[in-house]
């Protein structure tokens, strides 16, 4: 019953109380954004949704224009405190998690809930085992078991099997334990990077903006 709706209802009340909170963001960081390098505001990106479908995930663009892709050795992104492509205001958004505040615009539309696995690009299909495509079963999340308790510091196979962990535990009760321990995760910036196997200097700066 929680899951199939409750959990729904939630989502809808945290969005609507979380809708203001988005648009002040936007009148406050939205100008800073644009002017940095004059480009756009967001960052729309594909992503995996509840049973394997494609939508369109909202953030704040937290990198510079045309920015390389750079994965690290086991295949997820890179994310580290010394990324050249990122705009010293997308330092600030994502030490703060304030790049990821138009995601209330996914839970409103339903394609993202407020706790669930963080949704992937549409090339780790091709990585899941059949297992880990469990995950898949419930509704991407704003922020998840992975987000909360390891957030960028583990490794792509790891965060996979928390998220299956989450999907196959899913309750009210570790909703409320990942909620408020993602507050005191962001507010003591705790694992904000993934340094662990990350391209040497030189190819950051080659591909750096």
């Amino acid at each position: 019953m929680y899951q199939s709706f409750f959990k729904r209802l939630l989502d809808v009340c945290f969005g609507v109380i979380g809708l203001p909170f988005f648009i002040l963001s936007l009148l406050i960081f939205g100008p800073i954004i644009a002017l940095s390098d004059r480009g756009p505001v967001f960052y729309n990106a594909n992503r995996i949704g509840k049973d394997g479908k494609l939508f369109k995930m909202y953030k704040f663009r937290t990198m510079c224009v045309n920015a390389p892709d750079i994965r690290n050795a086991d295949g997820s992104t890179y994310n580290g405190a010394d990324d050249p492509r990122v705009t010293p205001i997308g330092r600030f958004m994502r030490a703060t998690s304030i790049d990821e505040w138009p995601q209330v615009l996914n839970i409103l539309n339903g394609t993202m809930s407020l706790i669930g696995p963080r949704p992937d690009p549409p090339d780790d299909m091709e990585v899941y085992t059949e297992e880990q495509k469990g995950k898949l079963r419930v509704r991407p999340g704003l922020t998840g078991y992975n987000q909360a308790y390891y957030r960028n510091s583990v490794g792509q196979d790891e965060k996979f099997e928390h998220d299956l962990y989450y999907a196959n535990n899913i309750s009210f009760g570790l909703d409320v334990r990942i909620f408020f321990k993602t507050i005191a995760t962001v507010l003591f910036r705790q694992n904000v990077y993934n340094d662990a196997s990350a391209p040497d200097e030189a190819e950051l700066r080659k591909l750096g903006r």
